[in-house]
């Protein structure tokens, strides 16, 4: 299930800094009830180690001009907010619509709409849009002991193939069972060098793709997909992705 919210500035203008996905998953926590925000802060959803939330969230999407170091929204902007998870959306969507004003980056906003997002038909292959950057990795072993973490571009296999068994992994953390996977893909359609993403979230420099994928996956995996994101990171704002419908012009070239 997918959400967009939409909001309005109420002093003139909402202003962010630009590395700001800190203060969405902020927002987003706080606009669920006690309950839920700490269970899924702190535990998630287990499989040994890996604690994974089950939602992503877009850019801030409108016209923003960046000023002085900092993003700045004059006018109406909006944020996708994605999870397998229902109640987890529904509660979002109660909260921030109960609350009137409210507070984003220390910013007044006002919520100009909430609107549920029609399920997408599935045509395999499919274009999928990164709405957030797409960041895929492996931390590896340095010859001194020391760890380093080494990030993907989609156009090395691994990208794909660890963009696949992370679907897998969702939907086996979620639903307790196995998808078959064979043959699936997620490969760059429309990706170039421009599309390269470096971010900082908390302190830390996180790398990450845009632009449009061909992804060949079966139906169970495009569902996680578009609920649950792409690659890692996705809580913290990385991999949120929508159907993308290609002009006349690029239909011809799939």
């Amino acid at each position: 299930m997918r959400l967009r919210l939409s909001f309005s500035p109420v002093e003139g203008a909402c202003i962010l800094p630009v590395h700001y996905n800190h203060v969405i998953q902020g927002f987003i926590y706080r606009h669920l009830n006690p309950e839920m925000a700490t269970s899924l802060h702190d535990e998630g959803f287990a499989e040994g180690k890996r604690r994974l939330k089950m939602f992503v969230f877009s850019r801030l999407m409108g016209n923003p001009v960046v000023r002085d170091g900092r993003i700045v929204f004059s006018h109406e902007f909006s944020l996708v907010v994605a999870s397998p998870e229902v109640g987890f959306l529904e509660t979002l969507a109660l909260h921030v619509m109960d609350a009137g004003e409210l507070s984003l980056g220390g910013n007044r906003v006002r919520l100009a709409s909430v609107e549920v997002a029609a399920e997408e038909a599935y045509q395999c292959p499919v274009l999928l849009q990164a709405l957030s950057p797409v960041t895929v990795y492996s931390t590896l072993s340095r010859a001194d002991g020391r760890r380093k973490t080494y990030y993907y571009s989609p156009f090395e296999p691994e990208f794909s193939e660890q963009v696949v068994r992370n679907l897998q992994r969702k939907w086996r953390v979620l639903y307790g069972s196995e998808v078959s996977a064979e043959g699936a893909t997620v490969k760059p359609w429309r990706v170039n060098t421009r599309n390269q993403h470096i971010a900082l979230y908390k302190g830390t420099v996180i790398k990450g793709w845009s632009g449009i994928y061909e992804a060949s996956l079966p139906d169970p995996l495009f569902r996680m997909a578009l609920d649950a994101g792409l690659g890692s990171k996705n809580s913290q704002g990385f991999g949120c992705v929508s159907v993308y419908t290609p002009r006349v012009k690029e239909a011809a070239q799939l």
